[in-house]
């Protein structure tokens, strides 16, 4: 008899444990507020719609996400802080990169000018955040 008591008190302390202190999903939360490291290139919005349905001009700053990204999160209006040798910009997603690799972007001409520089350099791994 001694045996069951102890045995349920110690399913007891487990189950009361799991309820009062259930486990959180910060993996969102943690996602969001992190530094993603990816390749930045630029490409001409002004060719036509954007994946998420919108005309947009080389002069604004705009981005489109990696594919894989894109098609997890539809982020859509959201904005993006890029950072490159103490310069940033904020972007607004418009569209979907299908070359790009999950946390690699495609910054419209302007956008890339003001943050990475001269549309010759093409290609630099930099760092990008959701804000």
């Amino acid at each position: 008899m001694v045996a069951f008591i102890t045995a349920l008190a110690a399913l007891s302390a487990i189950f009361s444990t799991a309820i009062a202190a259930p486990a959180q999903d910060d993996s969102t939360h943690a996602l969001e507020t992190r530094a993603n490291r990816g390749r930045i290139t630029h490409y001409n919005p002004g060719v036509g719609f954007g994946a998420c349905g919108w005309r947009n001009s080389d002069a604004e700053f705009v981005v489109a996400v990696g594919h894989a990204l894109y098609d997890a999160q539809h982020p859509c209006n959201r904005k993006i802080r890029v950072s490159y040798q103490g310069r940033s910009a904020v972007v607004r997603v418009v569209d979907r990169c299908g070359g790009c690799g999950y946390n690699d972007i495609d910054l419209s001409p302007a956008a890339f000018r003001n943050v990475i520089g001269n549309l010759d350099i093409g290609v630099v791994t930099t760092t990008w955040e959701w804000v």
